[in-house]
């Protein structure tokens, strides 16, 4: 790491290829001072789960959409139906119970 007093800033990077380079080559120590805490989300802890079919056609059209994206066609899928639902407005809507939610089924016709 070099001192305080040779310290460099971060260039501006065309693609993220060049920045790889870049770091490959450079020690973030160097940069320290420059760098910003990242606020990330962390999904919740996603304990059941749904199947899904889709004839050929449309998996790999969300394949596609997915990859096009830089994540998974299950994580894309979840983002679209998550939308969705927080789309819809339910004025009325209840929680369902612990025991209702063991037995309960989900169809949709959107």
């Amino acid at each position: 790491m070099t001192s305080t007093s040779e310290q460099r800033t971060i260039p501006k990077f065309a693609s993220l290829e060049e920045e790889a380079e870049f770091w490959d080559t450079h020690d973030m120590g160097d940069y320290w001072d420059e760098l910003k805490p990242a606020k990330v989300k962390f999904a919740k802890n996603l304990s059941q789960g749904i199947t899904i079919r889709f004839d050929l056609e449309t998996l790999r059209e969300l394949r596609i959409y997915a990859h096009e994206m830089g994540i998974g066609p299950t994580t894309l899928a979840r983002m679209w139906i998550l939308e969705r639902l927080r789309s819809i407005s339910h004025p009325q809507h209840k929680e369902p119970s612990e025991d209702t939610q063991k037995d309960e089924h989900v169809s949709a016709d959107w």
